[in-house]
């Protein structure tokens, strides 16, 4: 045994019970990852991460999100003003949003908040507008969530600040789930959060992935970061409320937009978009190529309504954004000057606009300077080297100036014939020309020998592969700055000659060569990424020996024989050579390869011992050479083979699905995923295999419908497909009121939503609804309330019901308390599911929480009923033996007849029915009694009525719902103006000071029955002496009348009257006095009162004050404790 359990290998069970326990753990963990797959629509690009900042006014929402795009891009943000989009890293983008505090801006930002960064103030605690905002998200979808407590450096003591950390994550955690992530934020330095706390935030902000809700996914929606009013000025001057044709910018979210699609604009309503055009992004993702990391130059921003980012981006144009304080003046086109001024150009003007031309300061030039290790590399440069003028260099070698691309260096250091990045290339749109010395005696000397276009040489030498860097050229002796001015007449004849034999040193251009002067509009950066590295380790002169010389490949005693040199290795000056390789290139004759695939054919050598077939492992396409094509024009291959070939271009697409969905964001190799496979030993339900084909079927149908739509061009795309998620699109809308232009605030959002197909229209929703348990008062039925469902919101007025058993909704005056209830309205539709979210007042100061009640929609049908129960009461006014005639429940007799037949009950519990209408004849007992004997009915009962029996019947009715629906419209006027719409009657009798009618038939009245006395019961003689003695009747003993003597009045006589008449008088004075002594101590009572109040007013004062001095000394007290 001992041998045995040595044996055993490590992490094995020793107890079932462990094993069986760890075996439920792993099924739990398998079940909990199993899900209905969504089928992700997004192509490309994906649209930035929306991170929405909320938090009650004053916590540190703006300066949360100053200091997180000081961390993305080290740029200062002055003021937060709309979106703001940062790059944050090499495939994402993170686009920041402060929320407002009223109620509608949290509800349009909740609609698109993909994270919600609720600030929490730790030293006040949680207030409303968390809990508000966090049941709006639960309504809407419920993104990502995480809390960030701010204000920690007001606590003093360690202990306290500990608890109150942990009371408000448990608080949090009770109101979202358990474990739900609270950041902290201990403190400001010099008014900004610590730049740790900051980079912390943001790493768990990168790595929060966006939940896929189902509304967002079914329509296009984007958040506006870009307004404009591009009415024309003409129109508004002639009438300044005319409607305005707007234009809204943003990245498309959530589905495909196809043109023609209604749209509404939150707070403003529904409109048609009149054209919707693609345009480039403002703030693309960094290059595709590998990296650790991101330059400075690829930290890209976007926020236009803040005022920050120098490009505006339009339809046909980019505007830019130039201080005032930056502008100088234009410099005026060579050619035009010449014009306009003449050969006689002062010398002095041409310095003056040579020192305005530069940009940058000293201290800037010599920090981006660097220090020239190799010959043939410029002395010293930076990236205002085209303004300084000249750059010294070593004698004879600075006619050699190389084009070595950085690759990823951070260094902006570009040794080109402009040397300047690609924001100041930009500034050719506003006209401004940077005048480069050396570019500008090229333009001389090629005038003189070629005589072409100065522009098109000044772009030639942007095509080389070996650039003359600007201003680089010196004197061999005196080593002073070469004058950069082509326009003065100074020139030295030296300086031509210098220029001559540095364009002779330099190597052929195969580029310009083969497709002629139009290589010279390419791009510079082509240059620059062709260039290699491994020319700075090429010694002095090498390139001169190469060209002269012409060594082999095949020379073994070269210092290094695997090292391939840039050489020439044919004469690029030979027309006939340039013939021969001219139809090799896009711009040739390409009817001509197939003639040289029949020569090499005839040969005996084909493409395939050349090049031969090759596969796309990405699509699965079999790519064949030219023999192989026109073998398959032959009668003997089979058509099988392409079936082959689809079959398995779509395999290899399902199993790169299965490869991207499994292991999409790991960065794990392929051997570790086995290791992690090995490691796990979890097997495979059958839950958890259909799961994966579920999946891979859904992927694969995507694959195949990108496939399908990539053959098609980009507008025949875009008529079928719409235009894709992340695009940047611009909205051109006609017809917006002028309100919305006059009124716009950049501080809150603006969504634009799609609607979708029967969406536009209105009718009866029926939902589900629940009164918030934090809401105060019941929901009265008919009383308007503010509805978001969707894009929309609008003020309706709903009838509340609840449905029976019987599957009939009955109307209900209230909602009930804790339980859900069936709610009615007329508005817009919304397909079944959606959220519902309902608010009673827009203000933010009329109720301590503002969430009325939430629900979702169930349907929406028109001919849904609610009805309502009525109680007819009535009396009998002749009664038969089992029939009655009933008065007082009807008017007339039509109702009679509408009723027969139904059921009605006595309170006593007598069951009857309705007849028909009785009919009275003339000489009936109600008639002359002058009774109206309309609307009497005749019953019958299964027993005999009394005439005191009260008769009711039961009966339903349909409630009207009111067909009201007033739009939100909160964009269209001022935001400090709160929206008013119907009020309710309670306001209505509060603002108008009317007080509650009184009905006297609702008020509850105490009943009031007549005792009823009953005859006695006569029990015959003969049944008296059958009973038992207790039920037997009594003898009862006849009354005694009196004597008629004492029935004699008694008359007094003088005597006694005067006696009798004295006695009443003292009884009177006694009385008197009575009363007078009474009203006297009631009067000195109430002056006792009055005393007494004052004393006691007095009284409180004193102890008032003493309360508040004994406080405030112990308040000090507490004070120098903490001290």
């Amino acid at each position: 045994m001992k041998g045995a359990r040595g044996r055993t290998p490590a992490f094995a069970f020793r107890s079932a019970t462990k094993a069986k326990r760890l075996q439920s753990r792993s099924a739990e963990i398998e079940q909990r990852r199993l899900h209905v797959p969504i089928m992700d629509r997004s192509i490309g690009e994906p649209p930035p991460f929306v991170v929405v900042v909320q938090g009650p006014p004053q916590v540190g929402k703006s300066l949360l999100i100053k200091c997180l795009v000081k961390h993305y891009t080290k740029q200062n943000l002055s003021d937060v003003r709309g979106p703001i989009t940062v790059v944050s890293g090499k495939s994402r983008r993170v686009q920041f949003l402060e929320c407002p505090s009223d109620i509608n801006g949290m509800i349009d930002a909740a609609k698109i908040a993909d994270l919600a960064l609720l600030l929490i103030d730790g030293s006040y605690g949680f207030e409303m507008d968390t809990f508000e905002f966090l049941n709006i998200m639960q309504v809407h979808g419920f993104p990502k969530v995480m809390g960030v407590l701010t204000h920690l450096d007001q606590f003093k003591d360690v202990k306290k600040l500990r608890k109150t950390k942990q009371r408000l994550k448990h608080r949090f955690w009770a109101e979202i789930k358990e474990g739900a992530k609270l950041f902290y934020l201990s403190g400001l330095i010099h008014g900004k959060y610590t730049k740790r706390e900051v980079h912390n935030l943001a790493r768990f902000i990168s790595v929060i992935k966006p939940i896929p809700l189902s509304w967002r996914m079914a329509h296009p929606y984007l958040l506006a970061d870009r307004f404009e009013d591009v009415t024309s000025s003409e129109s508004v001057r002639l009438n300044r409320k005319c409607d305005r044709k707007i234009t809204l910018y943003g990245y498309l979210r959530g589905c495909n937009m196809k043109r023609g699609t209604k749209v509404h604009i939150t707070g403003a309503g529904d409109f048609s978009l009149s054209g919707v055009t693609s345009l480039a992004d403002p703030c693309p993702l960094p290059s595709a190529a590998k990296k650790r990391g991101l330059r400075d130059k690829e930290k890209l921003f976007y926020a236009p309504m803040s005022g920050l980012g120098d490009l505006l981006y339009d339809k046909d144009a980019v505007y830019i954004n130039i201080n005032d304080h930056l502008v100088q003046f234009s410099n005026t086109d060579d050619n035009n000057a010449s014009k306009k001024q003449g050969k006689g150009n002062d010398v002095g003007v041409a310095l003056v606009k040579t020192l305005q031309n530069t940009k940058y300061s000293l201290d800037e030039k010599l920090d981006q300077s660097f220090i020239n290790f190799f010959g043939r590399r410029p002395a010293a440069q930076s990236e205002d080297s085209d303004m300084t003028g000249t750059l010294e260099s070593n004698g004879h070698s600075s006619s050699e100036c190389s084009s070595d691309s950085e690759g990823d260096n951070d260094d902006d250091i570009q040794p080109s014939d402009h040397g300047v990045d690609l924001r100041e290339e930009v500034e050719f749109c506003n006209g401004r020309m940077r005048r480069k010395a050396v570019s500008a005696n090229f333009q001389d000397v090629d005038d003189d020998d070629e005589g072409s276009d100065n522009e098109d040489d000044s772009h030639n030498e942007d095509s080389d592969d070996d650039h003359l860097s600007e201003g680089s050229l010196s004197s061999d002796g005196s080593g002073e700055a070469l004058d950069s001015d082509d326009g003065t007449e100074n020139t030295s004849k030296w300086k031509k000659s210098l220029l001559a034999r540095t364009l002779a040193r330099r190597s052929a251009s195969l580029m310009q060569l083969v497709y002629g002067q139009a290589s010279a509009e390419l791009d510079n950066d082509s240059g620059e990424e062709g260039s290699s590295d491994e020319e700075i380790f090429v010694p002095k002169g090498q390139k001169k020996q190469v060209k002269n010389e012409l060594p082999s490949f095949d020379d073994i005693d070269a210092e290094d024989c695997s090292k391939f040199l840039k050489v020439e290795l044919r004469d690029w000056s030979n027309e006939d050579l340039i013939k021969s390789i001219r139809d090799r290139f896009v711009t040739g004759d390409w009817s001509k390869a197939s003639l040289r695939g029949r020569e090499v054919d005839e040969n005996g050598e084909g493409d395939e011992e050349i090049d031969g077939d090759f596969e796309d492992l990405e699509t699965g396409e079999v790519h064949k050479s030219q023999a192989a094509e026109s073998a398959a024009g032959k009668p003997g291959v089979h058509k099988e083979d392409e079936l082959k070939v689809e079959e398995l271009r779509l395999k290899k697409l399902a199993l790169k699905a299965k490869f991207d969905s499994e292991y999409d964001g790991s960065d794990l190799s392929g051997e570790e995923v086995d290791n992690e496979k090995k490691k796990s030993k979890r097997e495979q339900s059958d839950a958890g295999g259909y799961f994966d084909k579920l999946k891979e079927e859904i992927e694969l149908r995507k694959q195949m419908n990108i496939s399908e739509l990539n053959d098609l061009d980009e507008d025949t795309r875009v008529e079928i497909e719409g235009f894709r998620t992340g695009t940047y699109v611009r909205l051109e809308i006609h017809g917006v009121p002028y309100e919305l232009v006059e009124h716009f605030d950049p501080c809150h959002p603006i969504l634009v939503g799609g609607i979708g197909l029967g969406e536009e229209n209105t009718g009866y929703m029926q939902v589900s609804l629940k009164r918030h348990r934090w809401h105060r008062k019941v929901l009265k039925t008919k009383d308007p309330i503010v509805v978001s469902i969707g894009w929309r919101r609008f003020q309706t007025t709903p009838v509340y019901a609840i449905e029976d058993r019987n599957g009939r909704h009955r109307m209900l005056k209230y909602t009930p308390e804790h339980m859900h209830c069936f709610a009615m309205f007329w508005g817009p539709l919304a397909p079944p599911k959606s959220g519902v979210l309902a608010v009673q007042s827009l203000s933010s100061n009329k109720v301590p929480f503002r969430i009325t009640a939430t629900g979702w929609v169930q349907e929406f049908n028109n001919t849904a009923r609610i009805m309502k129960k009525i109680k007819l009461t009535g009396a009998p006014c002749k009664i038969f033996k089992k029939t009655a005639l009933i008065k007082g429940m009807f008017t007339s007799d039509l109702e009679v007849a509408r009723f027969e037949g139904a059921a009605i009950r006595t309170v006593s519990g007598i069951r009857g029915q309705v007849k028909k209408a009785a009919k009275i004849e003339p000489g009936d007992a109600l008639r002359r009694k002058g009774e109206n004997t309309e609307g009497i009915a005749r019953c019958t009962f299964e027993d005999k009525v009394l005439m005191s029996d009260i008769v009711f019947m039961r009966a339903w009715i349909n409630v009207e719902v009111p067909t009201y629906c007033n739009l939100v419209t909160t964009s269209l006027q001022p935001r400090d103006q709160m929206w008013q719409g119907m009020r309710t009657t309670a306001e209505l009798r509060k603002a108008h000071n009317i007080p509650i009618p009184h009905n006297k038939d609702s008020v509850y009245k105490g009943i009031e029955r007549k005792v009823r006395k009953f005859n006695a019961i006569e029990v015959p003689r003969k049944l008296q002496p059958l009973l038992p003695f207790k039920s037997k009747p009594k003898d009862r003993p006849k009354g005694k009348k009196g004597s008629a003597v004492d029935m004699i009045p008694e008359i007094m006589n003088i005597g006694e009257k005067k006696i009798h008449g004295a006695l009443q008088q003292l009884h009177l004075l006694k009385h008197e006095k009575t009363r007078k002594e009474k009203i006297k101590r009631g009067l000195q009572k109430k002056a006792h009162e009055a005393q007494k109040a004052k004393t006691d007013e007095i009284t409180r004062k004193r102890q008032r004050e003493d309360r508040r001095e004994r406080y405030r000394e112990e308040d000090k007290k507490k004070k120098r404790a903490r001290k």
